[in-house]
């Protein structure tokens, strides 16, 4: 098997997962976006944007960037679900492109982390494992958040299952995929 292949998965996943929660969220009212929520974070929009930054501050550096801290600069650089939606689609978007140009040597090659007093050296594939656990993990929370609201919590776990076939073409016609590329390698 293509070591990478497990790589490519969780990054597809990782952009489906995205888009159906932030889709979701688009059905919200501003108010409900940003009210006042139980989580690490206090809103949905503040907890969704910090998967955003850091995704930035991480992807940047796998694709040989310096921004660094500089990611930080704003902790809600998107302020609606809808903008966050097309700002997070064109991060994963950016993701899925590291990922597409790994070839399994590439797997322990070293990345330069720019943490501002340092530079972090850490191998590309406990990276990207390191960014697949924590949007999970915010994922997890503001999908719990957005049980609280009127908008149904999407099923972000079971993607290509037969049964969602169906949902799994829209969205991927949303995303600009196709089975082909999700599966074929």
């Amino acid at each position: 098997m293509d070591a990478v292949l497990p790589y490519r998965a969780m990054a597809y996943n990782n952009g489906w997962a995205n888009h159906r929660l932030l889709s979701a969220c688009a059905g919200l009212s501003q108010a409900d976006f940003v009210a006042p929520r139980t989580g690490f974070f206090p809103s949905l929009r503040a907890t969704l944007n910090h998967i955003l930054i850091i995704d930035l501050f991480y992807v940047d550096a796998m694709e040989g960037g310096t921004l660094g801290p500089a990611a930080f600069a704003e902790a809600e650089p998107c302020e609606t679900a809808l903008t966050l939606r097309n700002a997070q689609r064109d991060m994963d978007r950016r993701l899925i492109a590291v990922v597409e140009h790994l070839g399994t040597a590439d797997l322990d090659r070293v990345v330069d982390i720019h943490r501002g007093d340092r530079v972090q050296h850490e191998r590309i594939d406990r990276l990207l494992l390191h960014l697949f656990q924590h949007q999970v993990h915010h994922r997890g929370q503001a999908h719990a958040m957005l049980s609280a609201t009127g908008v149904r919590p999407p099923q972000l776990d079971e993607f290509f299952s037969a049964g969602e076939a169906p949902l799994r073409a829209t969205e991927f016609e949303e995303l600009g995929w196709t089975e082909d590329i999700v599966w074929v390698r």
